[in-house]
């Protein structure tokens, strides 16, 4: 069994604990899912959780010793360039969001183009919106409350140029309705028109001066994103690679 796969029960029984029903956002190609919603599937869960506790336990502090890694990185970069500013970044993650989600409600992603890098925008596009389009289908997607924005991963590259294709992954916590229905008779196809806890991680990329959307995923690849913060480079380091470039 996948350490991934553990971690990600373990995060579906905590969100129980807190009478929260776990979810994920349409872009990227999912659609919400409130997992173990009868009785004996919560009565589950939370077994889970017994058996998970000490896996929840490291991974919460494994995931907060990550965020305030990313966070000591840009302030460090911040005195080299402004645009690794996290409150300016912040904002831009939160314009993202609302933006992204907002195409994808309206199946037609062109006008949100410039926030996402070509290939993610062509592949929500063609593979997700383009398909459900086709079938006569709609994905509803209405976000209620974005909770939080917080920094996970961040990794300072030179690509071709100073901090060219730096990456930073976010994770975001949202109140959202999500589903898919018949464009002709309203039936809905997944899931149900609820109001549901949303976590997402999602992926940035710096290209020219901006930072673009370059991924979304699931929560359960947040323990691959632990692991390789644990592995860079002291930011430093790679300031001085960049002075030899």
């Amino acid at each position: 069994m996948k350490y991934s796969f553990l971690f990600a029960i373990a995060v579906l029984a905590t969100t129980l604990l807190f009478f929260i029903e776990p979810a994920m956002a349409s872009p990227g190609g999912k659609i919400a899912s409130a997992a173990f919603n009868t009785f004996w599937g919560r009565i589950i869960l939370v077994g889970l959780v017994i058996f998970f506790l000490p896996l929840i336990i490291y991974n919460e502090v494994r995931e907060q010793f990550a965020k305030r890694r990313a966070l000591q990185d840009l302030r460090f970069m911040m005195k080299h360039d402004a645009q690794f500013d996290w409150l300016t970044i912040r904002n831009r993650v939160t314009d993202c969001f609302y933006r992204v989600h907002s195409g994808w409600s309206k199946s037609d992603l062109s006008d949100t183009s410039d926030w996402m890098t070509d290939w993610y925008w062509q592949n929500q596009q063609l593979v997700y919106l383009d398909d459900w389009e086709r079938k006569g289908l709609e994905n509803v997607c209405h976000v209620k409350k974005l909770k939080s924005v917080q920094p996970l991963l961040f990794v300072h590259r030179n690509v071709e140029q100073a901090h060219e294709q730096s990456l930073l992954v976010v994770s975001i916590h949202a109140t959202m309705q999500d589903y898919l229905q018949e464009k002709a008779t309203g039936k809905v196809i997944e899931e149900d028109k609820r109001y549901k806890e949303a976590y997402h991680l999602w992926s940035f990329v710096l290209e020219g001066s901006e930072w673009k959307v370059s991924n979304i995923e699931e929560i359960s690849h947040l323990s691959d994103y632990l692991k390789w913060a644990k592995q860079l480079p002291k930011i430093e380091d790679t300031m001085l690679s960049q002075s030899r470039t």
